[in-house]
């Protein structure tokens, strides 16, 4: 499962950015992900949550957006969702030497949330048993 390599990165990544910028805790971390990537989505989520562990993303929630793998034909002006597995045979013309892939192996962060201040001053709404 290289999920979790993947999650460890992310967090990696983001935990030196949020310390740099002088974040004490991360809230939420957006990643797009495409349909080609070779990552399930749940998996991701529940490595994420493992890799947080003891840092300042501990509890922040990870947010997954897909993108549909999508090619473009070199000899007609064709294009079209891949699909999965991927049919990289033109359906306009039938080639399949000149298909180029327009989207669909996107691994990346898009944005993440943090909050300044002193670790463990996380502001939240009390429950209502709490009130």
């Amino acid at each position: 499962m290289h999920e979790m390599s993947i999650a460890m990165a992310v967090v990696g990544q983001v935990e030196e950015a949020a310390r740099a910028g002088g974040a004490q805790a991360v809230t939420s971390v957006r990643l797009r992900v495409g349909e080609l990537a070779g990552v399930v989505p749940d998996a991701l989520t529940f490595c994420f949550e493992l890799a947080c562990a003891k840092t300042v993303l501990e509890g922040a929630e990870l947010v997954t957006e897909s993108v549909e793998a999508r090619a473009r034909c070199g000899s007609c002006p064709d294009t079209w969702a891949v699909g999965m597995p991927p049919e990289l045979c033109c359906p306009g013309c039938g080639r399949a030497t000149e298909v180029e892939l327009l989207s669909g192996r996107e691994l990346e962060i898009l944005s993440v949330r943090w909050e300044d201040g002193p670790a463990g001053a996380r502001t939240r709404e009390p429950i209502p048993e709490e009130a």
